[in-house]
């Protein structure tokens, strides 16, 4: 029998199209909403700043997508995905209707919740439709997508605003929801819940996680320049004692929302700082830049958005090299690889900003930070799968989606507050490119550490080699 080429892509099939398409949906919204903050401002916020409107998806999403990756296990796949389809789709319409910042709020926390219950299923519903290198491909091919569709949402978001204000971005999660909802129906195999899924779901560690992540996150995530309150002080008192009940109620019960003891891995949580320095670094980031794009350069939307492809293209250019490339190195050092592109990016870009920079001196150092973006981020996902029993799946994705989203979160809370510091040193385009060159400068730094804990934590002799044997004939 002759030799079988080793494959470059995964077999394609309704499973990965479905899971791609509806996790772009997600993580679109991440970022699209930023591209019109200015108008929705001047529409629906009286001119107060409506970074409010980013926030509660993101901590919506992140406080609730560990409880929903331990539903996941339980109860099974096909219906909790569906079930968040509609949730994120109607939660959409809802947000393209409001008439004020406290109906767009409760609809973006709603549409928050739809999109974790989308998320902690991604992974999951690849592992049971693919085996052994097959799986690392298509959980590359799902990554690369997923993150790669992030980046392009400003290019998606500056075009719709232009052409039909920003009530549009919203708007497209419509028929785009409705057809992924229409396929999931078809494709999805019924699934029958894990064997472990008589035992009680553990309520009350979901909402001690929910309340500890939720208060936590917009904390974090307050205004800079407000003095701290009692109101904050509380907040933080909430926060903590949420969190440490929820840890030691994680210990005591028969089955837990988080396996705790997954964390005594070293592989496994290399490629969760990994996912959270992933999430700091590209959405964190991303904000800054896309504001310096605006408001530093004098960019329209569109062009800004535009101006953001060229990470979009290297992400999804070298995706599967990285997914390929385990199979053949350490998955410590694909991932460090990647991250140590990602930070020369971040430190080209640091170098080179100021208000006068010509926008094509910035395309180089923007595919360094896609290319290694893609390099890392699906190799993380693969070491996090194959470290853990088949049974936790589920809860993987909720522990992988929950990092992103407070990664998303704090990053843009974190280097929000390292812009604000730089740039009242300025006026005008000076004071924006200051505050963009320490966001990314920043970003380096935490680009290069990652470097270093995933060669040190991600050992080879620590993740196991894929299962070819597994794999079909072909």
């Amino acid at each position: 029998m002759a030799a079988q080429k080793p494959r470059r892509f995964p077999p394609l099939s309704g499973v990965l199209v479905l899971v791609m398409a509806s996790t772009g949906l997600v993580v679109v919204d991440l970022t699209i909403v930023a591209i019109g903050l200015p108008l929705i401002s001047a529409d629906v916020v009286d001119g107060d700043s409506a970074e409010s409107v980013v926030v509660t998806y993101m901590v919506a999403m992140g406080a609730l997508t560990q409880a929903a990756g331990s539903l996941s296990d339980r109860w099974g796949r096909r219906s909790l995905f569906l079930a968040g389809i509609a949730v994120f789709t109607l939660a959409s319409l809802a947000a393209t209707l409001a008439q004020d910042l406290w109906w767009l709020n409760a609809a973006r926390v709603v549409q928050g919740c739809g999109a974790a219950v989308i998320m902690v299923n991604g992974i999951p519903l690849i592992s049971d439709r693919y085996t052994g290198e097959e799986r690392n491909l298509a959980i590359g091919a799902w990554g690369s997508f997923a993150t790669g569709a992030g980046l392009l949402a400003p290019t998606l978001g500056g075009v719709l605003i232009d052409a039909f204000g920003w009530r549009a971005v919203f708007a497209i999660n419509l028929p785009l929801g409705a057809a992924a909802w229409a396929l999931a129906a078809r494709v999805l195999p019924p699934t029958s819940p894990a064997p472990t899924s008589a035992a009680r779901p553990d309520w009350p560690g979901s909402l001690l996680l929910m309340l500890g992540l939720g208060t936590a996150t917009l904390l974090m995530l307050r205004p800079g320049d407000t003095p701290w309150a009692g109101q904050d002080t509380i907040a933080l008192i909430t926060a903590c004692l949420a969190l440490a009940a929820f840890l030691v109620l994680q210990l005591r019960v028969p089955m837990p929302t988080l396996e705790l003891r997954m964390f005594i891995r070293p592989a496994f949580c290399g490629a969760m700082l990994a996912v959270l320095l992933s999430r700091v670094l590209t959405i964190g980031g991303s904000v800054y830049l896309v504001l310096y794009l605006s408001d530093g350069l004098g960019l329209s939307p569109t062009s800004a958005g535009l101006l953001m492809t060229p990470i979009f293209l290297a992400q999804i250019a070298t995706g599967m090299i990285g997914s390929k490339l385990l199979s053949h190195w350490a998955p410590g050092l694909v991932i460090g690889s990647g991250y140590l592109l990602k930070g020369i990016g971040f430190m080209a870009l640091a170098l080179l900003i100021t208000p006068s920079t010509p926008w094509w001196a910035l395309l180089g150092p923007l595919l360094a930070w896609g290319a290694g973006g893609g390099i890392a981020g699906a190799p993380v996902m693969a070491v996090a799968v194959q470290v853990t029993e088949p049974e936790r799946v589920g809860m993987v994705a909720g522990t992988v989606a929950t990092l992103a989203s407070l990664g998303a979160g704090v990053g843009t809370a974190a280097l929000g507050a390292i812009f604000t510091l730089h740039d009242s040193t300025g006026a005008g385009g000076q004071a924006v490119a200051d505050g963009t060159r320490a966001v990314l400068t920043v970003s380096a730094v935490l680009a290069f550490i990652a470097v270093l804990t995933t060669l040190v934590l991600i050992h080879p002799h620590r993740v196991p080699r894929p299962d070819r044997s597994q794999e079909p004939a072909r």
